[in-house]
């Protein structure tokens, strides 16, 4: 334990916190069970958080003591730990483990930080001070590189760096195809500060806050004056843009300890997002309240996450006008007029999409659940990851019927899932009828020129949408 290797092996705190979370780390991942292995990396999360609190005070992190640029090398992060990452000073991200689709990687995106994953036990050799390059593109790490091989990626840098500089050039263009269709072009945002990015890349408004990092890493629940100030700033921020806030969307790879939520066979199919706010009606009434008060400020939209019935929607939105009634009899103003939407990332809310159009003014389309749960593929296991593909025909088709019947019902649809910004995609996303795209910020200057290089009527879709 951490008392007897203080007092009997007469080790530092530090060294008696490593030393024990290992062993436990270890037990964890030798188990039979697959939830039980899983918390192996759970224990190593908390024995770092603990060692960080006794290096850096309870108030200061690792992060914010680094002073000069710095390359973070760790065998994982948390989504939490990627988001309170030094945004002025972090180079990139090198992880032994997960993969290009978790939150940790999609966060690092967002926040146009160079991020490879699952690059094996090679990491443990990697030193402090070593000189080390990572190619985000690529997916390639390179230890000590030579001379020559460090001219070669100054190069590349430098041709990068020219490129991005003439992508400024579409940032106050408007996102329309060579045949005149107009899109929208937005950004996904984690924090407040990610809205300086956004508006710098072009985004006109933000199609994806995700609020539940108001939520990580903390042991209490944030109060609704919290929530409130964090939602009217993004919502100023971005005015007279639309902000779509995603209600509270914690499980799977994204824990906080202000929920005691209970342990799980299979998490990603578990107890999380909407089906906790509505069994713990007294913290979604506070997001509700925070939400609505926001929504005098600015454009400010109301997304749920992992919907699969129209009861889902209907008991939302039932709570929501019962608290806006009690806002207005308070004197405290909200919008006469929020919209509301609902992610499309389950094959049930595609199956049902044409029923859930009739109860929301948008869809937006979660790909990077979506491709998970159609595919049958972890998107964190890096084994199968050649199973989790946007181009597959299953998941266009699910796409397709989500576009169609959003339109039948006279309903816009966005998507601010990875695939957003997949260019591979963009012209098949403009054929089937997207309307908004919404991705990281540094992805939408990219986005934006492939748009607007686009003759939709010269757009050959897939076979497998035209039978």
């Amino acid at each position: 334990s951490i008392t007897s290797n203080i007092q009997d092996a007469k080790m530092s705190a530090q060294a008696a916190v490593r030393k024990t979370g290992e062993e436990f780390s270890e037990m964890f991942a030798l188990m039979d069970d697959a939830y039980m292995k899983e918390r192996a990396a759970d224990i190593k999360d908390i024995s770092e958080r603990l060692i960080r609190k006794l290096c850096y005070g309870r108030n200061q992190s690792c992060e914010t003591a680094m002073t000069e640029p710095y390359v973070a090398a760790a065998e994982d992060l948390t989504p939490s730990q990627t988001v309170s990452l030094n945004k002025s000073l972090i180079q990139a991200i090198v992880t032994g483990k997960g993969s290009q689709f978790s939150h940790s990687a999609i966060l690092a995106r967002i926040m146009g930080i160079p991020a490879v994953a699952d690059v094996g036990e090679g990491l443990r050799d990697v030193a402090e001070g070593q000189t080390i390059i990572v190619d985000g593109k690529e997916g390639i790490v390179i230890v000590d590189p030579d001379a020559e091989t460090l001219e070669q990626y100054r190069q590349k840098r430098e041709a990068f760096c020219q490129y991005r500089a003439e992508l400024a050039a579409y940032a106050s263009k408007a996102a329309e195809t060579k045949d005149g269709r107009r899109v929208e072009i937005c950004a996904n945002a984690a924090d407040v500060s990610d809205a300086e990015a956004a508006k710098a890349n072009g985004a006109e408004g933000i199609g994806l806050f995700r609020s539940e990092f108001l939520y990580m890493d903390r042991t209490e629940l944030p109060s609704e004056e919290e929530q409130f100030l964090a939602y009217k700033q993004i919502v100023e921020a971005m005015n007279p843009g639309r902000v779509i806030i995603r209600t509270l969307d914690i499980g799977a790879d994204k824990h906080t300890d202000c929920l005691n939520l209970p342990k799980e066979e299979n998490p990603a199919l578990g107890y999380r997002a909407i089906r906790i706010c509505l069994d713990q009606k007294d913290m979604f009434r506070t997001q509700l309240r925070a939400l609505l008060r926001a929504s005098a400020y600015g454009r400010l939209a109301v997304m749920l996450p992992m919907i699969v019935s129209e009861e889902e929607v209907r008991q939302a939105r039932a709570m929501t006008e019962e608290i806006r009634a009690e806002l207005i009899a308070q004197g405290i103003p909200v919008a006469e007029k929020i919209e509301w939407g609902v992610m499309i990332e389950t094959p049930a809310s595609v199956i049902m999409s044409d029923r859930l159009a009739e109860l929301v003014d948008f869809f937006s389309i979660g790909t990077n659940d979506l491709i998970q749960y159609t595919m049958a593929c972890d998107r964190m296991n890096a084994h199968i990851g050649h199973l989790y593909d946007a181009m597959n025909p299953a998941v266009l088709r699910m796409i397709q019927q989500t576009i169609h019947n959003a339109h039948k019902a006279g309903i816009w649809v966005g998507m601010c899932g990875e695939a957003a910004a997949d260019i591979r995609l963009t012209p098949i996303l403009l054929k089937l009828g997207l309307d908004e795209f919404s991705a990281a910020p540094g992805s939408l200057l990219k986005l934006k020129k492939q748009i607007m290089e686009t003759d939709i009527s010269q757009v050959i879709l897939p076979k497998e949408l035209t039978r």
